[in-house]
């Protein structure tokens, strides 16, 4: 597993060490499986996923949100058919719930139907968050209590799950939940200086509006989509957005774009370093920003090999 925040160059350590393992890369990142976002979540290129098996790039619809129940599934099939096939999974992002719940387990919430979802889609259309969080406050107050009113997402997801299954999130996710088994985990963690990965932030964001971001947001903007959706969250959305209505000036939008990145690789980092995924003598620490051009990155890759060689 490679895991840490934003630009770390998680991508190109994975594909270094899938050409030497024989290795499938799955995607850990909720942004990148969006197939309208290849170029502002910096997913990896046709000419990257010509070299290695890559899985959960690119497969759902921004329309059809992912999520940490979803992709445990998905990514539990993709590293079965990884060692069916004699190949290393390679587990590669920065989305640390979806991470964990993959090691450490979820609640098995069972599916509340087509009937509840569009229910609580239309209330929160109709009445806004605010007062959907009103109505689950009554029936489901366990629940309500950790839900921000205006967190639209979560508080239709509550709502759905207590009208389609007769109990509330909170009371199916007290249930406990079943770790990972039949695998020996190794992660390795990419932790650059902060400096450094604000400077390669800056660097990529300028890359992505030369490479078609614009009109990837742009093309968003046309479908009309629910505002609430979580890929329209993907950072440099919302400001190439706003530069789009001409609320703002592209340089505006850049700056914005990148400190918003920036802000989020701390929280990313903190949270990777107060979280036991796996056992510690199962992790490595890299303090480098990993990319081809950088100096040292092959000895890098050479000490990451090794390590992994060395947990067997």
């Amino acid at each position: 597993m490679l895991a840490g925040p934003t630009a770390s160059g998680k991508s190109a350590l994975a594909l270094a060490l899938a050409e030497r393992f024989g290795g499938v890369i799955i995607n850990a990142d909720a942004m990148q499986c969006y197939a309208e976002l290849r170029v502002l979540t910096a997913r990896p290129s046709v000419q990257d996923e010509g070299l290695a098996p890559h899985e959960l790039y690119g497969v759902r619809r921004v329309t059809q949100p992912a999520d940490a129940a979803w992709w445990r599934w998905a990514a539990l099939a993709a590293m079965a058919r990884a060692r069916t096939a004699g190949r290393t999974p390679i587990l590669c992002g920065g989305t640390g719930l979806y991470l964990r719940g993959l090691f450490q387990g979820l609640a098995d919430i069972p599916d509340p139907g087509a009937a509840a979802r569009a229910e609580a889609r239309a209330l929160v259309a109709g009445e806004g968050a605010a007062a959907l969080h009103a109505r689950l406050q009554a029936v489901d107050p366990q629940t309500a209590a950790g839900l921000r009113p205006s967190d639209s997402q979560r508080v239709a997801r509550a709502w759905e799950v207590w009208r389609g299954t007769g109990r509330g999130l909170a009371a199916w996710q007290a249930v406990p939940a079943v770790p990972l088994a039949g695998w020996r985990p190794v992660m390795i963690m990419l932790d650059p200086p902060r400096l450094e990965l604000r400077a390669a932030i800056a660097a990529r964001f300028e890359a992505m509006l030369l490479s078609g971001a614009i009109e990837e947001v742009r093309a968003l903007a046309a479908d009309d989509l629910d505002q609430d959706l979580p890929g329209l969250r993907a950072h440099g959305v919302p400001e190439l957005r706003a530069y789009l209505r001409g609320e703002i000036d592209l340089a505006q939008a850049a700056a914005r774009a990148i400190t918003a990145t920036a802000q989020y690789t701390r929280r990313q980092a903190t949270w990777f370093r107060h979280q036991a995924l796996v056992h510690e003598s199962a992790i490595q620490i890299i303090n480098a920003r990993m990319a081809p051009e950088i100096e040292f990155y092959d000895k890098i890759v050479g000490d990451a090999e090794s390590f992994i060689n060395s947990r067997g």
